[in-house]
């Protein structure tokens, strides 16, 4: 039975809400929290990868048994708990009281989802081990937040995580954050296990919420057929109705204008003034940091919208994009289109959208 509900993420801005002389001992506590999740993830994909390519030492006795399981419940098993509960129970121990447990133990859960999903890809050479990086995500426990309200006072919305004080900071909110947060205190949708990221001294909440789908009393025997090209980022016709979706001016040379003026400012900073140091001579290129992804990342979105728009308006419960291997494989063989055109990006924001609408995708 086909699910009712979808999981989004979005990613809000959180400010730590405390007295100005106790924010370093909380931002010390964060990174604290980050170090620990870092090197118990990398302790536990390697515990898990041990424990199952132990069939493979061929140097044990006969004696030693080889399942995987709790010898309580099965008589071959070689461990004295659930296999989850092994590399849960090693963490545990040697991060104890360093760092909340509940942190631990969805940490050690979304391990073990993952481990066990890849496996098969880890034994036929397909994919490499994981490997966690030190600015690993911190992950956020539904029991880790407590007393999410509605500020009117610091126009913000705000909860303890961890026991820390935070609100968010939505800045000038052109998305649904506002909206979603609004819902989610009047229990309309439904918080689910989410990650905390730190990033440039600055606090990110990847927030992870589950809708419903929407209704939208669509007819799945009408199909849309949509064509991602170059001239146009989209083009969807259904029935006799065509349309085009943004064209090449719009994205395409405005991407191409953003690359060039990086590289003026680039050959610039030779001769900009040096006051204070590389810092000052560079301060115009981090103005225009991560601008073109951005850019790309709007477009984007808003393409993706107008195509489920219009499916919508349609009554049009399939969508098809067309020939997508193809102008993939052709993308790759030309350095120019794969550089600035984002096909893969935009196939992912019409995925995710049209399943919140109820379309059915079929890429072709």
């Amino acid at each position: 039975m086909e699910k009712s509900t979808i999981t989004l993420t979005r990613k809000i801005q959180l400010l730590i809400d405390v007295p100005s002389d106790q924010k370093k001992e909380v931002w010390e506590k964060l990174y604290q929290y980050q170090n620990r999740c870092f090197r118990a993830a990398n302790l536990i994909v390697s515990h898990l990868y041990v424990q199952e390519m132990i069939k493979d030492f061929f140097y044990l006795t006969e004696e030693i048994q080889y399942k995987l399981a709790d010898e309580k419940k099965d008589q071959t098993g070689m461990f004295n708990r659930s296999k989850t509960g092994t590399t849960a129970r090693m963490v545990f121990d040697r991060f104890k009281g360093e760092i909340p447990t509940d942190i631990l133990g969805s940490l050690n859960n979304t391990i073990q989802s993952t481990f066990s999903k890849n496996k098969a890809e880890y034994w036929k050479g397909l994919k490499s081990l994981r490997n966690f990086r030190k600015d690993i995500p911190i992950p956020l426990p539904i029991k880790c937040i407590s007393k999410l309200r509605y500020d009117p006072d610091k126009k913000a919305f705000c909860f303890n995580m961890f026991a820390i004080p935070v609100k968010t900071y939505l800045g000038k909110d052109y998305t649904d954050k506002r909206l979603i947060m609004e819902r989610l205190l009047k229990d309309e949708i439904k918080l689910c296990t989410s990650q905390i990221q730190l990033k440039d001294r600055k606090i990110f909440w990847l927030a992870v919420f589950e809708f419903e789908k929407e209704e939208n009393h669509l007819k799945p025997e009408i199909i849309a057929e949509a064509s991602l090209s170059l001239e146009h980022p989209i083009v969807v016709k259904v029935n006799n109705i065509r349309m085009n979706i943004g064209s090449k001016e719009e994205f395409l040379y405005r991407r191409l204008a953003i690359q060039a003026s990086q590289k003026r400012i680039q050959d610039g900073i030779a001769y900009a003034r040096s006051a204070n140091g590389a810092k000052r001579k560079q301060k115009a290129l981090y103005k225009t940091e991560n601008l073109e992804s951005r850019y790309v990342s709007n477009r984007l979105h808003v393409y993706s919208r107008q195509l489920i728009d219009f499916c919508i308006r349609q009554q049009a419960g399939t969508l098809v994009l067309k020939n997508q291997e193809d102008k993939i494989g052709i993308a790759k063989e030309q350095e120019f289109v794969l550089r600035n055109w984002s096909y893969y990006e935009l196939q992912n924001k019409i995925k995710y959208k049209a399943e919140k609408a109820g379309i059915e995708l079929i890429i072709g």
